[in-house]
């Protein structure tokens, strides 16, 4: 167990994805300039993302400040801070990380590390909320601020423009709290008002996991094997970011999860649709070598054929011929991945 001390104020780490940013600014719009936390969030962002502007369309509807999070600087209640795209943030007692680490969930900024360092960091004292969303990026976070003493808080499904993530959350997390977007602020300020705690114990697991991600991330440290070893036991898949070994992370009663050698993490969803990913590009790779050896045997078909080599002619056709064989049933098989993929998306949502 790590013990945290008492704080002097209460953090919010707030975890979005799709519909992520009308979310974000109804919520804001209705919390107090005077709030006694400080909020962080993690909004999945594309490489092209603007920080700068989405912190300004925050602010116009925000009585807090608010500003993009920068590495090591000091936590300052009453303030709004948003990761930039393509960096992760991570809390630490007094001070925020913003590092470019390995992905999580195959996200970067991923919700799931900043909500296991509240964890880690601030236990009782760190409200967790997940808005709009999908996949399931940010349920192992809010698993580990349940475990450590914190608040949970959750969009309704219902509410949701995007209700995957909620209800991902919801379905595997004991959370304390499911409101609609317009009850959250008056909710959020009641938590924050409530009395802190002195001290409280954060599991072992967590903080063991956290300190790891903290190396790796800060320092372009690969794990340790042996401290991988304490808190999972190695099984027989392969990253699919990095084809490195891959732990499970087996604490009792917690989430199943998978970290790799190099810092990659996943849950379950996310490690299988990663996969899933990486397995189709290797068919589009496979595919287009197929076409291009098939037109070169095409090619050379001609010139045999021209130069009045009909049997080495017809050899080489036939042997194109095998090529379209094989090229069509990798059509087929990635026409069915992509069928498979949209009616996931479609029960999902």
């Amino acid at each position: 167990m790590w013990n945290v001390t008492g704080r002097s104020h209460k953090i919010i780490v707030i975890g979005t994805s799709a519909g992520g940013m009308q979310a974000l600014e109804r919520l804001l719009a209705h919390l107090p300039a005077d709030l006694p936390a400080a909020i962080f969030i993690v909004q999945h962002l594309s490489l092209d993302s603007s920080a700068p502007f989405l912190v300004q369309r925050l602010g116009q509807r925000a009585a807090l400040a608010c500003k993009v999070a920068v590495d090591k600087e000091g936590i300052k209640p009453g303030t709004i801070y948003l990761a930039p795209p393509d960096r992760h943030l991570l809390l630490k007692e007094e001070e925020m990380l913003v590092v470019r680490g390995p992905r999580e969930n195959q996200f970067r900024p991923s919700i799931d590390p900043l909500l296991r360092s509240a964890a880690a960091y601030y236990g009782p004292h760190a409200i967790g909320v997940i808005l709009t969303g999908f996949l399931s990026d940010g349920v192992a976070g809010m698993e580990a601020i349940k475990r450590s003493g914190g608040k949970t808080v959750v969009q309704d499904p219902e509410d949701a423009e995007f209700a995957p993530l909620p209800q991902n959350v919801i379905r595997q997390v004991e959370t304390d709290h499911v409101v609609a977007l317009d009850e959250m602020a008056e909710l959020l300020v009641t938590l924050c008002h409530e009395p802190n705690q002195k001290a409280a114990n954060v599991p072992g697991d967590i903080w063991q996991e956290v300190q790891i991600t903290e190396r790796i991330m800060t320092n372009s440290a690969m794990n340790d094997i042996e401290e991988l070893n304490k808190i999972g036991e190695r099984v027989p898949y392969s990253c699919p970011e990095c084809g490195g070994s891959l732990w499970e992370l087996t604490q009792p009663g917690t989430l199943k999860r998978y970290r790799c050698h190099t810092g990659h993490a996943y849950t379950q969803d996310s490690l299988l649709l990663s996969m899933t990913s990486h397995l189709e590009e290797t068919l589009w790779v496979a595919m287009r070598t197929l076409e291009e050896r098939r037109n070169i045997l095409l090619h050379m078909s001609q010139s045999d054929t021209e130069k009045g080599s009909r049997r080495w002619a017809e050899l080489q056709e036939g042997r194109a011929e095998e090529m379209k064989v094989h090229i069509e049933r990798l059509r087929e098989l990635l026409a069915r991945i992509a069928l498979n993929d949209q009616e996931h998306i479609e029960k999902a949502s």
